[in-house]
């Protein structure tokens, strides 16, 4: 009787791997696991406080800058009107920083129970 001799052959390609991982991940539906969520969270807290403090710097920036204008070039009776202008812009752009600060504050609140049940899992987890 003849004795058969099976042989499994495997070819291991790392690369290929890769690639075969990467085109499967674009057709499966997004799934966020909780490291990708806990850095969203982090992320959000200070992009409300950001946006609007970039908004009240640059307008008062302008502002302070037209107040400038007024008083250098044209002077004469828009002097007080242009040194006005100029403090309310400084104003707009010294209050820019603790408006960020506040706002930053109340969105940590928000999402503080979150984050600590999301780090407390992902930690029970390692």
């Amino acid at each position: 009787m003849e004795q058969r001799k099976e042989v499994f052959q495997y070819s291991y390609s790392a690369k290929q791997q890769e690639e075969i991982a990467a085109i499967r991940k674009k057709h499966l539906p997004p799934q966020e696991d909780k490291m990708e969520l806990l850095r969203r969270l982090d992320q959000s807290t200070t992009k409300t406080g950001r946006a609007v403090s970039l908004v009240l710097g640059i307008v008062g920036c302008l502002v302070l800058g037209s107040g400038l204008y007024l008083v250098m070039e044209l002077g004469g009776d828009l002097f007080a009107p242009g040194i006005v202008l100029g403090a309310a812009g400084l104003a707009l752009a010294a209050v820019a920083y603790p408006v960020y600060s506040f706002l930053t504050k109340q969105r940590r609140k928000k999402v503080a129970s979150h984050i600590i049940q999301l780090t407390d899992e992902l930690s029970r987890a390692n």
